[in-house]
């Protein structure tokens, strides 16, 4: 028959085994609580007191990291993080605007569309961009400065 200790231990196994499968970080702060049952068990506390154990230090590991997670800002959606497109907070050369509101312009050595984002929906004019996020094959674009007046397509 096995000890106390080597049921906790292989559950800390199991939930360590469950996390690499889910990738939640939740199940190893469990883990560190099926962890201290084991230890628990192996200083000869009684089952209620391996099982408390395991409760509090798990539950208060999974309680931290939630309040720390919280704590935390939220990241950028992908199309507009810098992290994960590096177009983001590039600046481009807008020449014109199209009648549909859409504008050709030149980035990375190639040809791209243009929309305005929403906030700068009525701020059409020749000048420069920054680039807020990438919606597809669009670049969505902010004005940077002043400009000149707005401008049609020649």
């Amino acid at each position: 028959m096995w000890s106390d200790s080597t049921i906790w231990w292989l559950l800390a196994g199991v939930a360590v085994a469950a996390e690499m499968v889910t990738g939640t970080f939740y199940l190893l702060m469990l883990a560190v609580g099926l962890a201290a049952g084991a230890v628990a068990a192996h200083l000869g506390a009684s089952l209620a007191l391996q099982m408390v154990a395991a409760a509090v230090i798990g539950g208060g590991a999974v309680a931290a990291w939630h309040w720390r997670r919280g704590t935390r800002p939220a990241a950028a959606p992908a199309a507009s993080n810098r992290d994960v497109l590096l177009d983001v907070g590039e600046t481009v050369q807008v020449a014109y605007w199209r009648a549909d509101g859409l504008t050709d312009v030149q980035h990375r050595g190639a040809r791209w569309t243009g929309q305005l984002s929403d906030l700068a929906a009525d701020q059409r004019h020749a000048g420069s961009y920054r680039i807020t996020s990438v919606q597809g094959n669009r670049l969505v674009l902010e004005p940077l400065g002043t400009g000149t007046a707005p401008a049609a397509q020649p």
